[in-house]
């Protein structure tokens, strides 16, 4: 059966699989080995050649989740975004980033590129032509992010596209806040595809590893990059990122449900002042999102001005204020204080990322469970502040 026939829960399961021949088990044996024959084989193995059974069994599965030709797996999302990027970049070169992205891209960025060689540039906003405005005659790449992290914007994916290749530029993007459930970005003209598999593939936290996905032609160029960086995965984590995978689409389907009741609710709340989430139709790019995504995603943001954010983390009893995103559990943040402390509070503001602005990833806990939870911290911080 053509894999792109097949189900989204027929992929997660089965693409990619790897045969247990000698014991006829249901799921994929694991390769422990580093060391493999090089004499009379078709496939000189090492790991970090990126093809050890368990490697290659899983790029398949997360290449055709993404609708690409091939994929490679490393040990980070940084380690996947990083390689990617000085792939395609050199001395001389130069870069146009979306304004509005994650904290960790953006220091990457101003804090090595130039060390390179590389010159870089941000757009003023996230419209194809803030894009069109920051090309040069030196740009090779440029690099989206949608929905953003944490603001979740919208970015025209498929216009990016044809931006980047009416110029002759690789067009990049970072899917990880949708997920291959919720976009595919290769099916609008972008080159290659980018994600934290720490988030939804993993869904658990309890596993950190990046994705890349591209035509055979562009991993072929990151895979020269790859095997001298070093950011391969264990065998043991890319086995079990392949069972994580299996229930991938059935949790997203769920969080995104949870996310879109969560953000009704919020966008009601006295003490919200404005919720940030693409499945409202209050979403300044929801028709946008509608065009090009299959589900609104599990992630959202809120401002809350008037509420001590701090006291609302330590009281809140099911929903945990810890980093990183896209488990089965409900989690929230404070964006200045984690994932863009790195960035000045100039640059913050540029992005409106404000100082009481909590990022929130929906699990898959009964949304009326993460209501009252939210309902009694903020109860007991106003009651706090009043005592006061």
């Amino acid at each position: 059966m053509d894999s792109n026939k097949k189900g989204l829960n027929t992929l997660c399961t089965h693409e990619g699989d790897l045969e247990d021949k000698q014991f006829k088990g249901v799921v994929s044996p694991l390769y422990m080995s580093t060391a493999y024959a090089f004499d009379d084989v078709d496939i000189k193995r090492y790991p970090r050649y990126y093809n050890t059974p368990n490697q290659e069994a899983l790029c398949k599965k997360l290449a055709a989740l993404e609708h690409a030709e091939a994929a490679l797996i490393f040990g980070s999302g940084m380690a996947a975004i990083s390689t990617a990027l000085m792939a395609f970049l050199q001395a001389g070169d130069h870069i146009v980033l979306q304004q509005t992205m994650y904290g960790g891209t953006y220091h990457f960025a101003v804090t090595q590129l130039n060390k390179y060689g590389i010159d870089y540039s941000f757009t003023d906003g996230w419209n194809v032509e803030d894009f069109e405005k920051e090309i040069r005659p030196n740009t090779k790449v440029i690099y989206i992010e949608t929905p953003s992290n944490p603001l979740l914007t919208i970015t025209d994916i498929a216009g990016v596209a044809q931006l980047a290749k009416n110029k002759g530029i690789v067009s990049m993007i970072d899917n990880t806040f949708a997920s291959p459930i919720n976009q595919n970005p290769i099916d609008f003209g972008v080159d290659v595809v980018l994600h934290s598999a720490t988030k939804y593939m993993g869904g658990h936290s309890d596993i950190c590893a990046g994705v890349v996905t591209a035509s055979q032609e562009h991993i072929d160029i990151v895979f020269q990059s790859a095997i001298c960086f070093g950011g391969s995965l264990s065998e043991y984590t890319v086995w079990l990122l392949e069972r994580s995978i299996k229930t991938m689409a059935i949790r997203v389907k769920a969080q995104n449900e949870n996310a879109m009741k969560m953000a009704e609710y919020l966008a009601k709340h006295a003490e919200v002042e404005q919720v940030y989430y693409p499945g409202l139709e209050t979403h300044p790019d929801h028709e946008l999102a509608k065009s090009q995504m299959n589900g609104f995603g599990g992630m959202l943001s809120f401002d809350l001005p008037n509420v001590d954010t701090s006291l609302f983390f330590k009281h809140l009893k099911l929903i945990k204020p810890v980093m990183s995103l896209a488990g089965v559990e409900s989690t929230m943040i404070s964006p200045v204080t984690t994932s863009h402390a790195l960035m000045s509070p100039e640059d913050r503001e540029k992005q409106g990322i404000k100082d009481y602005l909590i990022r929130f990833s929906l699990g898959i806990e009964e949304i009326e469970d993460l209501i009252e939870d939210i309902e009694q911290s903020i109860a007991k911080v106003k009651a706090l502040t009043v005592s006061a």
